[in-house]
């Protein structure tokens, strides 16, 4: 009696893990490749889209040009979790290596995160999106990560994970070699590089010094009232004639604003990782608040957020923990202004599109500069308007009230004299400015951290009115105005908040009446809000 033939041991297959980026976070994916025995065929699941198809074609090439083809056989990819939109370049480098893997050309690649774009000789191309996907990497517990050359100090920002980096896809898999397996030959120019990320500080201060607040002759409100803005983190509209230096005033305030602490400087640089403006690999934590100042003519997408599948990130996600200036604010569309009330409210954005959801950070200091008037000469100094009444009354409601309602400071800016010009002394540098407004960001950062806050900006009406409630005789006149509506409960609570941040600038305990009178004026001395 002929016995059964002994059945075939399962037939291994190749992994190795991925990773792909929904808005500024990173998933892992787990990339399992089969080499079947039918005719040669390269099939990719698990929902590609058009670029992440291509990766068939430079896939291949790559491992031919190397010298490491792939059998000649049906080749299988399948990229889990299979409902996760998938999109990008990134994964070249973790699909070719699970098929060697299903090869047994390498091995141990299951717990590693492979990261890189393939180019068709073989080559590791850096790719965006590397800093939150590493990220994501270590939350999952993976211990190593394999990027090109250019992206390594960025992977490096994220402290415990051995990062891997190389030029070519033979040393990536010389380095994981199957033990017995045929000898590969390393890149005489290349090798791969390992360390530990987080090890060596990775962040340096730019050798490139910004704009100065020194440069600003006279403007004394003005330079006040930016200086308020830096302390207590407050919104700003400057109204002035053209050349006032209203985008002078605008462009210093990163440099009077504290260095980014290190959980908001790896935000800052996670976005500035995914920003489709990204042109060069990231070699540094960015540390300096990041200053984003859009064209009058952008679309609303460009301002968000936007795209056909998954957006990409807007001005105000790019702005996060920094500035966003918008210059002649009064010619940007009306629905364009509107779409930044949200954000200014909740410090996010979400943006629905077919592919789902997806929620970008936006904590961001808003800066508007405007024109009084079409011709920008209705200043009462003189100056020849040529715009009717009705422009002049219409011009500056393009800011819709909403809007203006969620501006802390409202400053006008007259025009320098040359008297003036010539009088004035060189005005305090940035480093002098900033060093009280870090004190004063000092103290409000402990009286506000039982509350869970850390800028007079984001103290809610129940906390002013209630445990920093200040007496009648401080807030009669404040009170009376909002009985008889002259002012919003919005610009009440704004008012509070100013008056505060005077406080904390003076270095005194609580405010007094002279400081809600000072907050009002500085409030509604454009009178564009109540």
């Amino acid at each position: 009696m002929s016995r059964a033939p002994a059945a075939a041991p399962p037939r291994e297959m190749g992994r190795a893990r991925a990773a792909v980026l929904i808005g500024a976070e990173g998933h892992l994916i787990e990339v399992e490749a089969d080499i079947g025995q039918s005719l040669p065929a390269f099939v990719l699941l698990g929902l590609p889209d058009a670029a992440l198809r291509e990766s068939q074609d430079r896939v291949r090439s790559a491992a031919k040009n190397a010298g490491l083809d792939l059998p000649a056989r049906k080749l299988t990819v399948n990229l889990f979790p299979a409902s996760l939109p998938k999109a990008g370049s990134g994964l070249d480098l973790a699909i070719l290596v699970s098929a060697w893997a299903a090869d047994d050309r390498v091995t141990g690649t299951e717990q590693v995160l492979f990261l890189a774009e393939l180019g068709l000789d073989g080559r590791l191309r850096p790719v965006r999106g590397v800093l939150p996907a590493v990220a994501a990497a270590a939350k999952a517990g993976l211990q190593a990560v394999v990027v090109a050359r250019e992206n390594a100090a960025e992977a490096a920002f994220v402290p415990g994970v051995e990062v891997i980096s190389a030029r070519h896809v033979l040393d990536v898999a010389a380095a994981f070699r199957t033990p017995g397996a045929d000898e590969i030959p390393l890149r005489g120019d290349a090798g791969i590089i390992r360390h530990i990320g987080g090890a060596e500080p990775t962040d340096h201060e730019s050798t490139h010094p910004g704009p100065d607040l020194s440069d600003i002759r006279g403007q004394a409100e003005a330079r006040f009232a930016l200086e308020m803005a830096a302390a207590g983190g407050h919104n700003l509209l400057l109204i002035g004639a053209p050349g006032a230096g209203k985008t002078m005033l605008a462009e210093r305030l990163p440099s009077i604003l504290p260095p980014l602490q290190d959980e908001q400087a790896m935000e800052a640089t996670a976005i500035a990782s995914i920003s489709t403006s990204a042109r060069e690999p990231l070699t540094s934590l960015q540390r300096t608040p990041p200053f984003e100042a859009p064209h009058h003519s952008a679309s609303a997408a460009a301002i968000v957020g936007g795209g056909a599948r998954i957006p990409n990130p807007g001005a105000v996600t790019r702005a996060h923990h920094g500035v966003l200036f918008l210059d002649e604010a009064p010619e940007f569309q009306r629905q364009v202004l509107d779409s930044l009330r949200q954000p200014l409210e909740t410090g996010r954005i979400s943006l629905q599109r077919s592919a789902g959801q997806v929620t970008y950070p936006a904590r961001f200091q808003l800066v508007l500069a405007a024109n009084p008037c079409p011709c920008g000469m209705s200043t009462g100094s003189g100056l020849q308007c040529t715009c009717t009444v009705t422009q002049r009354r219409g011009y500056l409601s393009r800011i819709s009230g909403p809007l203006l309602d969620r501006i802390d400071l409202q400053i006008h800016i007259e025009r320098p004299r040359s008297a003036s010009l010539a009088l004035a002394e060189p005005g305090e540098t940035s480093g002098q400015v900033l060093t009280r407004v870090m004190q004063a960001r000092e103290r409000q950062a402990h009286r506000l951290a039982p509350y869970g806050l850390a800028m007079n900006s984001q103290a809610p009406l129940k906390l002013l009115t209630e445990d920093l409630r200040l007496p009648k005789t401080v807030t009669g006149q404040l009170d009376d105005a909002l009985d008889r509506a002259l002012i919003s409960l919005r610009g009440y609570v704004r008012i509070l908040r100013l008056a505060w941040t005077l406080t904390d600038i003076a270095g005194r305990e609580r405010p007094e009446a002279e400081d809600l009178d000072i907050a009002v004026q500085l409030r509604l001395s454009t009178g564009a809000a109540r």
